[in-house]
């Protein structure tokens, strides 16, 4: 059986970029938008193009340059946003519109002051007025995490009938556990008459920590579209991550699901995002993180020199990443220390490794780490004869 594709639907210069202390320049957001298009994703958000000229020329330039990817533009149930982002695409060679409102109780209530009825109306009316324009219209019901089933399957129900090709189902603040998010899903494909004419997409957020975890568990029930960003960033705690939606379907082909992304570029779009938005990633990130592939215990680090599966289950070559790396710490063992002094030219002998780590231990448990520069001043006080 062949696997089935996976839209990646990147938002990093959009959600992601709504981050306190990561506004870029348009020249800024051209370098991230042409690697994305190299990456390999399937649309790329290039922004909210009514809410600023800034954002507005950004959008223009990147709808320009982008050759393989959908450009998208967001907008809000108004008009004149749908007709904003329409001038805002139009050199784009695959353009899309993503429109939508709120469609929970807390958002119909108290940030519309309205009801459900009024609700389906506008959405309507939303979509009906960004396919005058293009033919590729996205639909997010916002709040849908914590939106009624019921309702929710109402609105999507109406939006494909006003001619929405998409179906963004957001879990806006990270509300929902996996199962509940998949089964919002499942109960979306199986009661909205007309689904299979348009793509369910996931969008989480990482509030709680599940945003991967409801992605997957949105595509494993149907979703076929995922939303997400480089290094999982995004309003408040974050976005899905791209890197790691990318690599858990990789890393299970029983799935039968896979994206088109180039994985050997994951490193490397890290960094360079990291770079540009001044936004440092945390050391133990999933799959880009700098100790994602670093072993310091001592029996991580001689499972690993004697078979690198035996504690890695992605080879680091797969994003990018040179070498897995063995840091030199207090709690290394001999097998660490030996392969350590190696690469460096030392081949120690039993005996001369038990002197030399007894130095070692001395010196490991003054510094958080030993280094390259450390080892020939090790071997040298531990009088073996080889300095």
């Amino acid at each position: 059986m062949a696997q089935e594709h996976v839209q990646i639907f990147d938002t990093t210069l959009r959600d992601g970029e709504q981050v306190p202390g990561c506004k870029l320049d348009t020249k800024s957001k051209l370098i991230i938008a042409e690697r994305l298009d190299v990456l390999g994703v399937d649309i790329l958000e290039a922004g909210f193009p009514v809410s600023s000229p800034g954002d507005f020329n950004s959008v223009v330039e990147i709808s320009k340059l982008v050759k393989n990817a959908t450009v998208c533009g967001l907008t809000r149930a108004v008009e004149n946003d749908i007709k904003v982002a329409a001038d805002a695409l139009k050199d784009a060679k695959r353009p899309r519109i993503h429109t939508g409102i709120g469609t929970s109780e807390f958002h119909i209530k108290y940030k519309f002051n309205s009801n459900k009825d009024a609700i389906i109306e506008r959405a309507i009316a939303a979509v009906s007025y960004a396919k005058s324009f293009v033919k590729d219209v996205e639909f997010y019901a916002e709040d849908a995490g914590r939106t009624d089933n019921e309702f929710l399957a109402r609105v999507c129900e109406a939006v494909i009938k006003a001619g929405a090709t998409v179906l963004n189902i957001p879990d806006t603040t990270g509300y929902c556990l996996p199962e509940e998010y998949g089964a919002k899903i499942k109960y979306l494909k199986e009661n909205v008459t007309g689904i299979d004419k348009a793509v369910l997409s996931c969008h989480c957020h990482n509030d709680l920590g599940l945003a991967t975890a409801n992605s997957i568990a949105g595509i494993n029930n149907g979703a076929r579209q995922i939303e997400c960003t480089i290094n999982g960033i995004g309003e408040r705690a974050g976005n899905t991550s791209l890197e790691e939606v990318v690599m858990i379907l990789r890393q299970h082909p029983y799935l039968k699901l896979d994206t088109k992304i180039d994985s050997k570029l994951l490193y490397s779009t890290s960094q360079m995002v990291s770079d540009l938005m001044g936004m440092i990633v945390q050391p133990n990130k999933a799959i880009v993180g700098t100790n994602a592939f670093a072993h310091s215990s001592g029996i991580h680090q001689d499972g690993v020199i004697k078979n690198r599966e035996t504690y890695e289950i992605i080879n680091p070559h797969d994003v990018g990443v040179t070498e897995s790396a063995i840091i030199l710490t207090a709690r290394s063992g001999r097998a660490a220390l030996a392969y350590r002094a190696k690469n460096i030219g030392y081949e120690l002998e039993k005996l001369q490794l038990d002197k030399v780590y007894q130095e070692f231990l001395k010196l490991a448990d003054t510094q958080k780490e030993i280094t390259d520069k450390d080892i020939p001043t090790i071997i040298k006080a531990s009088n073996i004869g080889l300095i």
